[in-house]
Formats: C-alpha cells, sequence, structure tokens
C-alpha cells in the first residue's frame, strides 16, 4: 500500500499563552515554519478571537496545515498535512513546538490516500496547476 500523503494531528500543551494568542505571531511562525519544510505556500488566513484564541490556516501546493489555539489552557491544537515525498511534515511540528514553548506535545500520524500499487511502481502526485499559481514568500 502506498499513501497519497502524511497527516499529522497535533496538540501543544503548556505552550506561552502570550505566543498563542498573538494573531501576528501565530501567522509569522506558522509561515515560517511551512518555510523551513520547503512548502509550497499559496494562502493564508488567520483570526484573532475575543476575548482570546487564534485560528488560521495556510493553503500549501501540498495540502495545508490549520491552527486553533486556546491560550486561556495554553493549548494549541495543529492539523499538518502534506502529500508526496517531497515535504517533512515532522520539520512543521518541531519548528511550532520550539516557537511556542511548549513543554508537553502529542502527535500521531496517519497515511492519507492509500492505494495498492504494483510492485516497483509509485502513486505519482503532483499539485494541479502547481506551476500556474502564484506562490506568495
Amino acid at each position: 500500500m502506498k499513501a497519497l500523503g502524511r497527516q499529522i494531528l497535533v496538540e501543544y500543551y503548556d505552550c506561552d499563552a502570550d505566543i498563542i494568542n498573538d494573531v501576528a505571531q501565530i501567522e509569522n511562525i506558522l509561515l515560517s515554519a511551512t518555510r523551513a519544510a520547503k512548502a509550497s505556500i499559496i494562502s493564508h488566513n488567520f483570526h484573532k478571537f475575543s476575548p482570546h484564541g487564534v485560528s488560521g490556516t495556510i493553503v500549501i501546493a501540498e495540502s495545508h496545515v490549520a491552527i486553533h489555539t486556546w491560550p486561556e489552557y495554553n493549548y494549541a491544537a495543529v492539523d499538518i498535512f502534506t502529500c508526496g515525498e517531497t515535504i517533512d511534515p515532522w520539520t512543521i511540528q518541531e519548528y511550532i513546538k520550539d516557537s511556542f514553548l511548549s513543554k508537553n506535545v502529542s502527535s500521531i500520524e496517519m497515511k492519507r490516500g492509500l492505494f495498492k500499487v504494483a510492485p516497483g511502481e509509485e502513486l505519482l502526485f503532483k499539485p494541479k496547476d502547481a506551476g500556474k499559481v502564484n506562490i506568495l514568500n
């Protein structure tokens, strides 16, 4: 069985509440983490809730990174989904952990889009229209 993608569901506990309640810091951290993994950023959108909490997504040619934070619990939940073999989602996970000053992390990886392929054959993943999009830096 071969997988089209890998998805990591991450729970960051004991984070710095000020960091995970700052929409600009979170946006910068997630964009930097995504760049560190050499993902192709397509678009991103982040929102600050009142009185606290941030949600956001980064759409990448290889799939997405999404976050929801609960600063009042020093907690953040992140979904990192990458397709193909070129991006290591664990690079993103580690970058975020260090940036949030998280003392405890729980992560689980799932293989997505499992298919049987003939011996020696590979699943081909090419983001649709990846060459035609305006990549953000």
